[in-house]
C-alpha cells in the first residue's frame, strides 16, 4: 500500500483551525457562521462598520496582495520606550521598573491587545485520571493524565475540563525540572497520517526523548479544552464560563489570555505533584500556541523559562513593522478570538502606529527571567512569522533585562541562519527546519542547564 505523508503549514491555518479537523462540513459551517455572529457582535460594541476593516495581507507570496518579504520594502516606524513612563520621565531602577513603568505597560496590553482577566475565574480541581509507567523512545517514564475540573456551580451550562498529561522519568531520585508545552495530548491529524513538522519527526530523539534523557520532565496542556480556538467558542470555555454564555465586553479576555490562565492553573497542580520542581518549569509553544507562551510568561512570574516557538504576529514580533503577518489578518474573522476585541480598532479606525505597546514590551514583562526566541528558516518556513521582526522584539526588550543586570542578546545585527544567540538571558535561533521549534530543542535545553543545572 502506498503511504500518503500530509503535510501541514501550520501559520497558514486560520478559522479552519486544528479544533475543526474531522468535522462534517455541517459542523464547519456552523462553526463559522456562529464566529461571524461573534465578529459581527463585536464590532457593533466598537462602533466600527466591517467596511471599515482594512484586509490583511496573503500568506501566498503568489498572491497580488501578498504580505511583503523584503526588507528594502519594510516601513519606518517609532517603538514606544519600555523604560519611559508616561508621564515623560526615564526609569532609572528596576523598582521604578516594578511599581511604574510596569503596571502602565501591562494595562495597555490588557486594555488594548489581549484583554483583562475577570476579577471572580471559578476554581479549577484536578483529578487524577490514570497512571502508568511507559516508555517514550527508549526512556521509561512515569505518564499521568489529569483533567482540571472547572467549577461551573454559577453556571451549570457551561463545563469546562482541562486536559493536562505530565511524564517524568521512570524511578526519579528527586523532584524534576518540566516544560509544559500548549499542544496536543493526542494528535488531531488521525492515527495513519504523518505529523506536520512541530509536533514529531524522525531523525533524531524527539523533545520528550531529549528531555527525559537529561532527567527533565513534560507535560502537554490541551489548550482547545480551556478554550476553542474560533471565535464560535467565545461563549463557551473558560471565557463564556465567566461571561455566564453571554458575548465579550471590548476589554475581556481573548483565547490567548485564556490559554495561558491554563497554564497558570497546571503550574498550580504542579506545586502539589511530589515528583515536579514547580520553581523550575518553562513554558514552551508553537505558532499561534508560541503566542500563548509568551502572553503566558509575560503574565504569570512562576514560569522560570520561556521557549517561544515561531509566534510571529500577536507573538514577539513587531506589530508595527510591515512585513510578513499584519494587524489587519489579526483582527480578522479568522484570529480576533485570540484577542481582545479592542484590538479590532487597529485594523480599522486606527494603525499599529496608534498602539501604546508592542511585542518588545511583552518580552520586557518576562524580565529578568530568560526567554528563548525560535524560528525557521525562510527557505523552508517561510516569512509569514517574520524572524527578523521577532528578534527585534527580542532586541528591543534589552534595556529592561539590562537594568535588572542580565544579559541581552548582546547585538542588534540580525544573525546568520543557525547562528545561536544564547549568551544571555534573552536567547535567540533561527534554525534551518519548517514551522517548528524541533531543531532547537537540543540548543535550547543546553541554554536551559545555565539555569537549570541537572544536566547530566
Amino acid at each position: 500500500m502506498k503511504t500518503i505523508t500530509k503535510t501541514v503549514l501550520l501559520s497558514s491555518i486560520s478559522i479552519s483551525t486544528f479544533a475543526q479537523f474531522g468535522l462534517s462540513p455541517a459542523q464547519r459551517d456552523s462553526i463559522n457562521k456562529l464566529t461571524t455572529n461573534d465578529h459581527n457582535n463585536i464590532l457593533m460594541q466598537l462602533g466600527i462598520e466591517r467596511s471599515q476593516l482594512r484586509p490583511g495581507p496573503s500568506g501566498n507570496p503568489k498572491d497580488a496582495n501578498a504580505a511583503n518579504s523584503s526588507e528594502e520594502k519594510v516601513n519606518q516606524y517609532t517603538l514606544p520606550d519600555a523604560l519611559v513612563l508616561k508621564n515623560g520621565k526615564k526609569v532609572k531602577t528596576t523598582q521604578e521598573w516594578l511599581e511604574k513603568r510596569k503596571p502602565e505597560i501591562v494595562e495597555d496590553f490588557e486594555s488594548e491587545i489581549y484583554g483583562r482577566l475577570p476579577k471572580n475565574i471559578p476554581s479549577v480541581t484536578w483529578k487524577v485520571i490514570s497512571v502508568k509507567d511507559t516508555m517514550i523512545g527508549n526512556q521509561a517514564i512515569k505518564e499521568k493524565t489529569l483533567k482540571g475540573i472547572v467549577d461551573n456551580s454559577a453556571y451549570p451550562t457551561i463545563k469546562v475540563e482541562i486536559n493536562l498529561l505530565v511524564a517524568t522519568p521512570a524511578q526519579a531520585p528527586k523532584q524534576v525540572p518540566v516544560v509544559l508545552e500548549f499542544g496536543f495530548i493526542r494528535s488531531p491529524f488521525g492515527p495513519n497520517t504523518t505529523q506536520p513538522i512541530g509536533l514529531g519527526s524522525s531523525g533524531e530523539p524527539t523533545w520528550k526523548e531529549q528531555l527525559i534523557s537529561r532527567g527533565w520532565g513534560y507535560a502537554i496542556i490541551d489548550p482547545s479544552s480551556v478554550q476553542a480556538d474560533n471565535g464560535a467558542g467565545l461563549t463557551k470555555g473558560i471565557i463564556g464560563l465567566t461571561n455566564k454564555g453571554s458575548f465579550r465586553k471590548p476589554d475581556d479576555w481573548g483565547a490567548l489570555r485564556a490559554w495561558a490562565w491554563g497554564a497558570s492553573r497546571a503550574l498550580d497542580y504542579f506545586e502539589t505533584d511530589k515528583e515536579v520542581d514547580a520553581k523550575r518549569v518553562a513554558i514552551e509553544g508553537l505558532s499561534r500556541y508560541g503566542k500563548a507562551a509568551i502572553v503566558a510568561m509575560a503574565f504569570e512570574p512562576r514560569f522560570s523559562l520561556g521557549f517561544i516557538g515561531s509566534s510571529g504576529a500577536g507573538g514577539v514580533k513587531i506589530l508595527r513593522r510591515v512585513f510578513g503577518e499584519q494587524v489587519e489578518n489579526l483582527a480578522s474573522s479568522a484570529e480576533y478570538h485570540w484577542f481582545a476585541g479592542n484590538f479590532i480598532k487597529y485594523a480599522s479606525k486606527l494603525t499599529p502606529n496608534d498602539l501604546p505597546v508592542d511585542a518588545h514590551q511583552l518580552v520586557a514583562l518576562a524580565a529578568p527571567r530568560p526567554v528563548f526566541i525560535s524560528s525557521g528558516s525562510p527557505q523552508v518556513e517561510g516569512q509569514w512569522v517574520d524572524a527578523k521582526g521577532m528578534f527585534l522584539g527580542a532586541t528591543h526588550a534589552g534595556s529592561v533585562y539590562r537594568l535588572f543586570n542580565k544579559k541581552d542578546l548582546g547585538t542588534m545585527d540580525f544573525p546568520k541562519l543557525g547562528m545561536p544567540l544564547v549568551d544571555g538571558e534573552i536567547a535567540f535561533r533561527q534554525h534551518a527546519g519548517g514551522h517548528s521549534t524541533g531543531p532547537n530543542w537540543s540548543t535550547w535545553i543546553a541554554w536551559a542547564c545555565r539555569y537549570w543545572g541537572d544536566c547530566k
